[in-house]
């Protein structure tokens, strides 16, 4: 036979990720809070009782292999869809599939692949096969269901939350991969622990890494593989980093919650994380600017100064020169003092304008350019507060007739807030003094 057909015949390697898919739960690696004896998901696959479910995780932690190892241990037929390729036309053929497997005697699984990527009439189309069983649903997402599955469709389902792999977990699955496929390789200590940390948390990025040094080590015919090797044989790469995902939204979170709570280095790890993982800077300042406003507000008006600098900064240096800028705005707004009573104030005086009826402006209050407006009387018994003593027109009312004083700015103790909220007490005991006795 010519060298083409022996080409033709020969079967491809499987990929490593591929090759180690578990066969049985019992090799699966990670998820105990799941899998464990007594644990949610074993005891649905002990139950011999499927049901329609999400599973909601980063990359890499498992997902499409539970699907399948459920179906095998239900003795379903299984059909895997990926919303990303996926349509209407695609969810119709699966469901006339699953039909033929009734016809026979035999359920299936269908297992959708990134269901948040299916729109809502995608979601809805499959509600009526769910309801009638002829399939049961398993929909993996790295996002938060919550937001994008639609809400029939979750409450037919029962979400999991799957975890990113712990070091010891990639490890051990790093010395599986090594017993059945890569014996012939001295794989030193050092060289493991750089490339669990290059996996963050991700089992088939280890897997795929793992399998790019060995390929490497190969052609190199070298039999040993060091912690070296291991950076000059793998391009730089970011951790796992979703720009526009529910892992996004969570760091941004946790870097506003390390801000408020005054810890700058939380503040600046959250901060570096997502710079390391690519997040736009300027989104980042923009955040930052949000968080002078709302957490620090008149307590430290330097604050809003500070973090302007930083935000000018950055647009004249650019990356990376311009990120100190940004993190030490980040370290000065985590040690300001904190006070959120203007962010309360407004959000209070917004929701009363909002429900309360259009309110007339006192006559003292308008504007007075013409002699119609003068006689109608616009402006009149206005006092003028610079005439007044202290600049303030003690006892004069700014709102509107009838409407009680909503005191809905209450200023801190905190930073200049405690010296306003001095000024604030000054100025109700001279409209106290003016009032008739």
């Amino acid at each position: 036979m010519d060298a083409m057909g022996d080409l033709l015949q020969a079967k491809p390697q499987a990929p490593l990720p591929e090759l180690l898919r578990p066969a049985s739960l019992q090799e699966v690696i990670g998820q105990s809070h799941l899998l464990g004896p007594g644990k949610p998901l074993r005891l649905a696959f002990e139950s011999g009782q499927p049901h329609s479910m999400i599973l909601w995780g980063p990359p890499g932690v498992g997902k499409t292999t539970l699907a399948r190892l459920m179906a095998g241990a239900f003795g379903h037929e299984f059909i895997a869809l990926s919303a990303v390729f996926s349509g209407v036309k695609e969810i119709r053929a699966a469901m006339e599939q699953a039909q033929q497997h009734l016809a026979r005697g035999v359920r299936t699984l269908l297992f959708v692949d990134e269901i948040h990527r299916f729109n809502k009439s995608q979601q809805d189309g499959l509600l009526p096969f769910v309801e009638s069983g002829l399939v049961v649903l398993i929909g993996a997402t790295t996002e938060n269901p919550s937001f994008e599955v639609n809400s029939a469709l979750l409450s037919r389902a029962q979400v999991y939350l799957l975890k990113s792999l712990e070091p010891a977990e990639l490890k051990a699955l790093l010395q599986r991969a090594r017993e059945l496929a890569l014996a012939d390789l001295d794989i030193d200590p050092a060289a493991v622990d750089a490339l669990v940390e290059l996996a963050d948390g991700d089992a088939r990025r280890l897997l795929n890494l793992l399998e790019q040094v060995a390929t490497a080590a190969r052609q190199a015919r070298s039999a040993r593989i060091d912690a070296d090797f291991v950076q000059h044989s793998l391009s730089p790469s970011l951790r796992r980093f979703d720009k526009g995902g529910d892992h996004f939204y969570d760091q941004i979170s946790a870097l506003h919650k390390s801000v408020r709570g005054s810890d700058p280095d939380a503040a600046l790890y959250w901060l570096c994380r997502m710079l390391d993982g690519g997040a736009d800077p300027r989104y980042l300042m923009r955040r930052v600017v949000r968080m002078a406003w709302e957490d620090i507000g008149l307590a430290d008006p330097r604050a809003l100064q500070i973090v302007s600098e930083a935000a000018s900064t950055y647009e004249r240096l650019g990356s990376p020169e311009g990120e100190l800028a940004i993190a030490q705005a980040v370290i000065y707004l985590s040690l300001a003092p904190k006070s959120n009573a203007g962010y309360q104030a407004y959000n209070a005086a917004r929701a009363f304008v909002k429900s309360d009826r259009s309110r007339e402006v006192p006559a003292h209050l308008r504007n007075a350019p013409t002699r119609l407006m003068k006689d109608l009387g616009h402006g009149q018994a206005y006092r003028y507060a610079h005439d007044e003593p202290h600049g303030y027109a003690a006892g004069q009312s700014y709102l509107p007739e009838g409407m009680a004083e909503p005191n809905w700015y209450r200023p801190t103790d905190r930073g200049l807030e405690a010296k306003i909220a001095e000024k604030m007490a000054f100025l109700r005991r001279l409209d106290q003094g003016s009032a008739p006795g």
